[in-house]
């Protein structure tokens, strides 16, 4: 029991030694408020320059330009026009829109075009593969009339073989009697 005690004591004596000696209380001095510091930087900084990338004003504009070529593809062929019941005139629309075609062709003179004439299911084959070239001659003839080179356009009929609205009602229907541009 006295060797217990002996080992307490002497860890008690141990411990509180680490705490006292561990708290010892710093000094520090403080100088008075009327007595001024003067800090003196003699070192030169200046900020780094940023060198401007070399930007090569060619590049940017081809750039630009095959951007705004990207976009007017896209129109060209985003863009249908639709046709009346078993008709292959064009209406104000499809004009305006024909337009709009014929302007990106004009600009674009490196881009040619397929026209692809689609009808609606209703009618013979043979009927429907006839009615879709004349709708798409008939987009044809009017981008030629609008200063389009004939020789960077081709037509071809599809009649009824690709539906966009597999529907059997006059929405969908309409919705099939087409031209659609596809860009070679």
């Amino acid at each position: 029991m006295k060797i217990k005690w002996y080992v307490g004591m002497v860890a008690l004596l141990a411990l509180s030694l680490l705490v006292f000696a561990g708290c010892a209380k710093k000094s520090t001095t403080t100088q008075p408020a009327d007595s001024k510091v003067e800090v003196k930087d003699d070192t030169q900084w200046t900020p780094p320059q940023q060198q401007e990338p070399a930007v090569d004003e060619a590049t940017l504009a081809a750039e630009a330009e095959a951007r705004a070529k990207s976009e007017a593809v896209t129109e060209l062929t985003s863009v249908t026009i639709h046709f009346a019941f078993n008709s292959y005139e064009l209406s104000d629309e499809a004009r305006s829109t024909l337009a709009l075609k014929a302007n990106i062709l004009r600009k674009y003179k490196d881009v040619s075009v397929v026209i692809e004439g689609h009808c609606d299911e209703r009618g013979t084959e043979e009927y429907n593969l006839a009615l879709g070239e004349r709708r798409a001659r008939a987009a044809y003839e009017h981008l030629v009339i609008l200063g389009v080179e004939p020789e960077r356009m081709k037509i071809v009929s599809f009649g009824e073989e690709y539906p966009v609205d597999p529907g059997h009602n006059e929405t969908a229907w309409a919705k099939n009697r087409r031209d659609e541009f596809v860009v070679k």
